[in-house]
């Protein structure tokens, strides 16, 4: 039986076919992978924007092909604002890494302040709608959408209060003390900026979890994985790259990644879900921005 949802049935495409846009993806992963892996020198900087919007592109496409519907053909400037609210997100996370120093960049030496900003800047738009187009993907798949109603979680006054305190003491600590408390910054943002958007009447998985409804959350999680092996994969052999400083974890890498800084891609998802809805709850179509993204396709 499917369950109710919070968002209006999608306005349906025909299901089955591959759309133009996910040829053009295919592209664009067919050209810039390889140009990425293979040519020598600076060339990242420039081929990263592209193959992301390949990877982008392409998944989108293939959950058009299933489901009959998609992010880009729901709403094409809902679609477009996602590359912009994305950018000023990430760099959200580079400020934290500042502090962390978990992460850097090989070849940053060979930019301007500018030129990294803008070259950054383009690389980071692709994040959100990477990861939510390969999360309404996970979404489509059958274990994912048949899912058995979990437990009901619902919002209280107590519980967003709680959430946004500890997510307050959990950025002190994390500021505080990188080297034990670095992991931190994978909960902190999302606890201090939920309880925000349920404030704000934005959208927040409370309404979800409120009737027992964890496909959007487990989609988001494994669309965010997804794509954090392809992060991974493709920036492995690409100049500029980034490279990793885990304390305590620094081991079993699978590529430039130990294997367990994936499991921070999990609630990095919820991060971004929390995150866009703020945003978007500040533009002039906000209230209907909050009903763009769907991760519950109907049995």
């Amino acid at each position: 039986m499917a369950r109710p949802d919070s968002t209006p049935p999608p306005a349906r495409n025909a299901a089955g076919q591959w759309p133009t846009h996910g040829w053009l993806g295919l592209g664009l992963i067919a050209v810039f992978w390889p140009l990425n892996w293979a040519l020598t020198g600076l060339r990242t900087h420039w081929g990263f924007f592209p193959l992301w919007l390949g990877f982008c592109l392409t998944v989108d496409a293939a959950t058009l092909r299933r489901t009959g519907d998609s992010l880009v053909t729901r709403d094409r400037r809902a679609y477009f604002s996602l590359f912009f609210y994305s950018a000023p997100a990430w760099w959200l996370f580079e400020a934290i890494n500042w502090r962390t120093q978990n992460w850097h960049y090989l070849g940053r030496e060979f930019f301007s302040d500018w030129e990294y900003f803008l070259f950054a800047s383009l690389s980071f738009s692709t994040v959100m709608p990477a990861v939510f187009g390969a999360a309404e993907l996970v979404a489509s798949l059958r274990p994912v959408r048949s899912m058995r109603a979990g437990p009901v979680l619902r919002v209280s006054r107590g519980r967003l209060l709680a959430m946004f305190g500890a997510g307050w003491l959990l950025l002190g600590l994390l500021l505080i003390w990188p080297r034990f408390f670095f992991p931190a910054v994978w909960l902190a943002v999302f606890f201090v900026l939920t309880p925000a958007n349920a404030w704000l009447r934005n959208r927040t998985l409370w309404n979800d979890t409120a009737r027992g409804d964890w496909r959007p959350l487990v989609s988001l999680a494994l669309g965010c994985l997804l794509c954090g092996f392809f992060w991974e994969m493709w920036n492995f052999f690409s100049y500029p790259k980034w490279v990793y400083h885990i304390p305590f974890f620094d081991f079993l890498r699978v590529f430039e990644m130990p294997l367990l800084g994936y499991g921070g891609y999990l609630p990095f998802a919820l991060e971004l879900f929390a995150l866009y809805h703020l945003l978007s709850g500040f533009t002039r179509n906000g209230k209907r921005k909050q009903r763009y993204l769907r991760f519950a396709a109907p049995v």
